[in-house]
């Protein structure tokens, strides 16, 4: 059995404990931004592909004491490397700490490195090549006050980079907290779901591959295929078990707006690379002004905060017309705003039912629920 742990975003560690445990993880605790967990190599492989919350899953190597950083060197110099990768392998190490001591974690970063490279010399005569920007194999260290621990990344690239989103504008979520919110929301395939401020779409396209049951690493590669343990045929079946799980693409309850063009575009480009072009619906409009064609549904969506459409005084002025748009178009439906800006619910003038502090990267953020109820808000 392996130890690993699965990195989140903050605010999702109990969701992706329970999606980890789905999936056949033991062993789970979670902590601040992610999860400890425990399996074989094919929970590896399926927490890689089937995740929607997790952001990387590391391998862990080993936990050890350090005071300086010569006790971090003698502990990375002492495992068995080339057991992990072969040497011709390029390479790079990760930092990170919390209440660390040390004064540079660039410097810690190149002893690891050293450590590394010493233990290939000392076992084979040779080292790995390192390359910072794609390399084929991370080491990760992580600090505490008084431990290191050491991993391998078994995902590569982040795994909220799904491998078809083409298209971009301004502030773009992050696929695995856009999947974490639409979880929190409630929403489940079947029902009614709008987002009047899409974007380039990215609710929208986690909405579908949730539906269809599409494992969102279907279509990209791993880390951990680059690994001396890896396991080709076992990968092979888990793999095609996934791909023969996904559902036929059809027309979904699923419609997205933005009153940017630029937007529009992008995500109907991006919902045609990934293959749902025909089944969600986009244009442009306006929020103050569109209408649902349902009774009940899910609103959800990422409304600017200041970095999209203006600073505070035009949001200022914005949030008491959501306000009179929200009473007016939407009483019966269940609407959800992501923000950093926690002035929204009391300039919108509606009471949030549910607050859930969420964080886009270091960004502390509000996932705020209102409900419209039927009947007194119908009219303004």
């Amino acid at each position: 059995m392996n130890k690993y742990f699965a990195i989140c975003p903050r605010g999702l560690e109990e969701l992706l404990l329970e999606e980890l445990r789905a999936i056949g993880a033991e062993e789970l605790r979670s902590t601040h931004g992610g999860v400890h967990f425990s399996g074989d190599w094919s929970v590896c492989y399926r927490a890689n592909l089937e995740s929607r919350l997790a952001t990387r899953i590391l391998l862990h190597i080993v936990t050890g004491p350090y005071a300086k950083e010569d006790d971090i060197y003698r502990l990375a110099v002492r495992q068995l490397w080339p057991n992990h990768f072969a040497v011709s392998r390029t390479m790079r190490v990760v930092t990170t700490a919390i209440k660390c001591p040390l004064k540079s974690l660039d410097f810690v970063t190149l002893r690891v490195k050293d450590a590394v490279c010493d233990r290939f010399r000392e076992d084979l005569g040779e080292r790995p090549n390192i390359e910072t920007r794609n390399p084929d194999v991370s080491v990760h260290v992580f600090l505490t006050e008084n431990t290191c621990t050491l991993y391998l990344d078994t995902s590569g690239q982040p795994l909220w980079q799904r491998g078809f989103r083409k298209a971009s504008v301004d502030a773009p979520l992050k696929e695995n907290l856009a999947a974490g919110i639409l979880k929190l929301s409630g929403w489940q395939p079947g029902m009614p779901l709008i987002d009047p401020m899409c974007g380039s779409g990215t609710f929208l396209l986690e909405a579908v591959q949730m539906a269809l049951d599409r494992a969102p690493g279907l279509d990209r590669g791993f880390a951990f295929e680059l690994l001396k343990k890896f396991e080709a045929l076992e990968w092979a079946r888990i793999r095609a078990a996934a791909e023969a799980r996904v559902k036929p693409a059809e027309r979904m309850d699923i419609r997205g707006w933005d009153n940017d063009d630029r937007a529009v575009r992008a995500t109907r480009r991006n919902l045609q690379e990934a293959g749902f072009g025909n089944i969600v619906t986009v244009d442009q409009g306006d929020i103050l002004e569109i209408a649902p064609l349902n009774e009940t549904g899910i609103l959800v969506t990422n409304p600017p905060y200041g970095e999209r459409i203006g600073e505070a005084d035009d949001l200022a002025a914005f949030y008491p017309q959501l306000g009179t748009a929200l009473k007016r178009h939407w009483a019966g439906w269940n609407c959800f705003f992501f923000t950093a800006d926690l002035r929204l619910p009391k300039l919108v003038g509606l009471k949030p039912s549910r607050k859930t502090p969420l964080f886009n990267g270091p960004l502390e953020c509000r996932l705020f629920e209102i409900r419209m109820v039927s009947g007194s808000n119908r009219k303004v």
